[in-house]
């Protein structure tokens, strides 16, 4: 006997299993002898009872042995539906058919064929009867406690994903809500009932039926709702006496292990976006990550991170995690400790060690996510921007080459097109330096390119949920900024997925939808922690920080892109590369990187970059950014 967590005893399963042999073998029996009764009504005549002997013998044998081999001692009944009644009504057909088939060849008399055909159906109905009464008397108790005090649920989409999220209230016996009904806009539906519970209007009645019904809670079961339609409807809910607001989570959640015990969860500003699920080529992906040695630099970082999640699906030989920063390195050792994982702390600005690290693992495919990428900061620090994003660059690519990598994906940003800022521009000649080193080795160099990260270190949404909780004021560069915004598992998929169509020398575009306004973004993330923008938390504008865009972009109007078989991912056009600049440009920065002045940079990035906007003295203006109040602007 064991205690469930809501206080209920239950039976342990070799019990239970016990427990429904011991009723199906008196009730086979009580089928046997029904069915004898009824043909014989003055009573069962001397010459049958060896017939009847052996039949309720066999019968009970060979039925109790077509359970087991149906599983209907598996199952859980409460939960049954049409194929558990199919199970039963198989597993009783091969049972009787070999006591009937036994009787004949044992008894002096074979069963009356009337027999046969009462016991076939009196055992179906009677051991049906038994496991579908759990189902009905679960069924009855969800309308005994209709009546109570209950906190209640009303479902918006009586589609698929309505039916799921119903069955995960089931789960726990309604303890966690019992539903009122659905919400639906097809006009087909209402009045409908699905399950037992009624369609009871569209998403303009949900203010009536929350008042109506006293609904507490409200769950969004629709994962293929546009971002602006899961936005109209939370504003709507929002509007309502319901105290909760939760949603049952697209595809793209449950491919990247979000999800564990529950999907129904809270609204996250994620499901706004409304994006469509990433899906991935398996086969093609399996076959250049399978039993290979796969190295994945900023493995502790938002991408880097959930690269390696992504990666160990695939059942590498050896993944090496490496990085800088120990702490990250060691957290997602431990998360993956499971799999053949191997950390590597080092600097890939340190030419020796990368090349050691290289040498070591003779990796075959690498993924290259290690970067300063925070713009602001690197206004003020341009000569660690090229230290990093640029040597740090050269030497891992250098090494791949030399050591005979198979696959080298670089991990770059939109900031990199037409840039205007040094982070924006080390990142761009990063993917000249992969195109370079594409023409003059074997390795197949490639880079992927995409905008902001939800939920990254240091992007915006971290930040705007902070200055929420402090009570305001947000804040937000201008009103008319744009970003395109990813999930990570959908970045980190993508950038998976180019690496796999690689044929060197690409630069893979990712398809990252419509632009967001960032201050939409911080109003709608102000509406999920339930208050109102500029009434309970205020919204203020800073102003554009030195080497901003209003707009990112992810192409250059020579560039272009062309379709691939991916419906998410584009190929651009490479512009020409000047192999001797930047040769020139990487030993310099190898030689003086950290006495480089601002103006020099500048100087240098044009070389590569001609019409590089970035002034000269643009950097030390950075600081200038935080207003008044001594706020700094969360804008990535």
């Amino acid at each position: 006997m064991f205690i469930r967590k809501d206080g209920k005893k239950t039976v342990s399963r070799p019990k239970r299993t016990l427990l429904f042999m011991l009723l199906d073998a008196v009730l086979i029996n009580i089928a046997l002898f029904g069915s004898f009764y009824l043909r014989f009504e003055e009573g069962l005549p001397a010459s049958y009872i060896p017939t009847y002997t052996n039949a309720a013998l066999l019968g009970t044998v060979s039925l109790l042995a077509a359970f087991h081999l149906f599983g209907l001692y598996k199952n859980i009944w409460r939960y049954a539906s049409v194929g558990e009644l199919l199970s039963i009504v198989y597993a009783v057909s091969v049972g009787a058919a070999v006591t009937i088939a036994g009787t004949y060849f044992i008894s002096p008399l074979r069963l009356p064929h009337s027999v046969s055909a009462m016991f076939w159906l009196f055992v179906i109905v009677l051991t049906g009867g038994l496991r579908f009464s759990q189902r009905l008397r679960q069924e009855n108790s969800i309308f005994l406690t209709r009546n109570n005090e209950q906190h209640k649920v009303l479902i918006i989409g009586a589609g698929d994903a309505g039916v799921l999220a119903l069955r995960e209230l089931k789960k726990r016996d309604f303890r966690d809500g019992l539903p009122v009904g659905f919400i639906d806009d097809s006009r087909e539906k209402i009045n409908l009932q699905v399950q037992g519970f009624p369609v009871l209007g569209s998403r303009e009645d949900i203010p009536r039926i929350v008042d109506e019904y006293g609904v507490d809670e409200i769950i969004i079961a629709i994962p293929s709702a546009s971002g602006d339609t899961i936005r109209e409807i939370v504003e709507i809910c929002k509007k309502t006496r319901a105290s909760s607001l939760k949603i049952l989570p697209g595809v793209h959640d449950l491919l990247s292990g979000k999800l564990t015990v529950s999907p129904i969860r809270e609204v996250q500003v994620e499901d706004l976006l409304g994006r469509d699920p990433v899906s991935m080529d398996l086969e093609e992906v399996a076959g250049y990550l399978k039993n290979q040695v796969v190295l994945v630099t900023g493995a502790g970082g938002s991408i880097g991170s959930e690269l390696c999640r992504q990666i160990v699906r695939f059942n590498p030989a050896k993944l090496i995690l490496a990085g800088h920063g120990e702490n990250s390195i060691f957290e997602i050792q431990q998360e993956l400790k499971e799999h053949p994982v191997f950390p590597e702390i080092f600097d890939i600005k340190d030419t020796d060690k990368v090349n050691l690290v290289f040498v070591k693992y003779k990796p075959s495919v690498v993924f290259h996510a290690a970067a300063h990428k925070h713009v602001p900061l690197m206004e003020n620090n341009p000569e660690e921007a090229l230290k990093n994003n640029v040597l740090g660059t050269y030497n891992l690519a250098s090494a791949a080459a030399e050591t005979g990598v198979k696959t080298f994906v670089l991990v770059s940003t939109d900031k990199a097109v037409n840039p205007t800022s040094i982070m924006g521009a080390s990142k761009r000649i990063a993917e000249m330096i992969i195109q370079d080193f594409n023409r003059k080795s074997a390795t197949k160099f490639v880079a992927v390119r995409f905008g902001n990260v939800l939920g990254s270190r240091g992007s915006v949404i971290p930040i705007f949920k902070k200055q929420i909780s402090e009570g305001g004021p947000v804040t937000v560069t201008d009103p008319q900024m744009t970003r395109y915004f990813m999930t990570i598992p959908e970045a980190s998929q993508l950038v998976i997925q180019a690496g796999a169509m690689a044929s060197g020398g690409e630069i893979f575009i990712l398809d990252m939808g419509k632009p967001v306004k960032i201050v939409d973004l911080a109003k709608d993330l102000i509406r999920l922690s339930g208050l109102e923008p500029d009434k309970d938390i205020k919204i203020v504008f800073t102003g554009i920080r030195p080497g901003e865009k209003l707009h990112e972009e992810l192409l250059t109007s020579e560039e272009g892109a062309t379709a691939t078989k991916h419906k998410r991912i584009f190929v651009a056009r490479p512009n020409n590369i000047d192999s001797v600049a930047i040769s020139q440009l990487v030993e310099l920065v190898r030689r003086r990187g950290s006495y480089l002045s601002g103006g020099e940079i500048v100087d240098l990035i044009r070389t590569l970059i001609p019409d590089f906007r970035q002034s000269a003295d643009a950097h030390t203006a950075a600081g200038q950014a935080v207003n008044a109040q001594g706020v700094q602007p969360a804008n990535k």
